[in-house]
């Protein structure tokens, strides 16, 4: 069964908040570098809300990429009952959705294919 139409306008209303206060908001100075939130997936009944992030300008390096990609989820981790309790007060929900983090590989994974379909 497909998604709901709700829980596609509430992921992006908190893609929306998230990306907002990463602007103007968090303090922290792991999220202060540039990160695009590409994807918020909600359940069905609203419990958890995955936030797919991806970490833009980092290094070229594969292990120093991967540290900076740690590092920017650390910070999401520890700013997470905050980000929380601002998107719970900007739509106003009766429950507002536990927040998970997760890393966005889908740009490795174009590249990967790029360099792939590149040497045919």
């Amino acid at each position: 069964m497909g998604k709901g139409y709700r829980q596609g306008r509430i992921g992006e209303e908190i893609r929306r908040i998230i990306s907002d206060m990463l602007l103007h908001g968090l303090k922290d100075p792991r999220l202060n570098s540039m990160v695009s939130i590409t994807a918020v997936e909600v359940t069905n009944d609203n419990s958890y809300a995955t936030v797919y992030f991806s970490p833009l300008g980092i290094s070229s390096d594969e292990e120093e990429a991967r540290k900076q990609a740690e590092d920017v989820l650390e910070g999401f981790e520890k700013a997470k009952g905050y980000i929380r309790r601002e998107i719970g007060q900007k739509m106003k929900l009766r429950h507002t959705p536990e927040l998970i983090f997760k890393i966005d590989h889908s740009m490795e994974h174009s590249r990967h294919i790029e360099s792939i379909l590149e040497t045919l």
